[in-house]
């Protein structure tokens, strides 16, 4: 996140999208919508910028060393936060990003096509020789397709 106490913050994180041909990719996205505000009645003012959305499941993730999943799609639209270790994502296109403590992910790349070698979604696993801990946010919405950096 950058800032400073006088200018809008922004905040960074990699979305993984779908493209109309049905590849998997990844882009580099801003969060910069803020607005300076309290977060309650009668509290000092902050940066806030909120994205709502009813139907959110949260869970608490722990990769092992070594672990590397099968390809596959992620089941809903997901942020995906590293509390700590590393881990990578790699997308269809073969665009790899290696994620650690404090960076973000969307995962949304529902309705890939299989590539000739039976491959849909993005592989992942954890970098290094400690797990990656995770925080996934799933939302109950339908996810876009041929649309990167959807939230600003």
């Amino acid at each position: 996140m950058s800032n400073n106490s006088s200018s809008k913050p922004t905040i960074s994180y990699w979305h993984v999208w779908t493209d109309h041909n049905g590849v998997s990719h990844q882009s580099r996205c801003q969060i910069e919508d803020f607005i300076q505000k309290g977060i309650a009645p009668d509290t000092s003012p902050q940066w806030l910028s909120r994205l709502k959305q009813s139907g959110a499941t949260i869970t608490f993730t722990a990769l092992p060393v070594e672990w590397v999943g099968n390809c596959y799609e992620n089941p809903r639209p997901q942020w995906i936060v590293s509390l700590s270790g590393c881990w990578f994502v790699k997308t269809m296109d073969g665009h790899q990003v290696e994620m650690g403590a404090g960076e973000i992910s969307f995962g949304e790349d529902q309705g890939t096509k299989a590539d000739v070698q039976g491959r849909k979604g993005h592989l992942s696993g954890t970098v290094g020789d400690v797990p990656a801990v995770l925080i996934l946010v799933q939302l109950e919405q339908t996810p876009s397709v041929g649309q990167a950096c959807q939230f600003k």
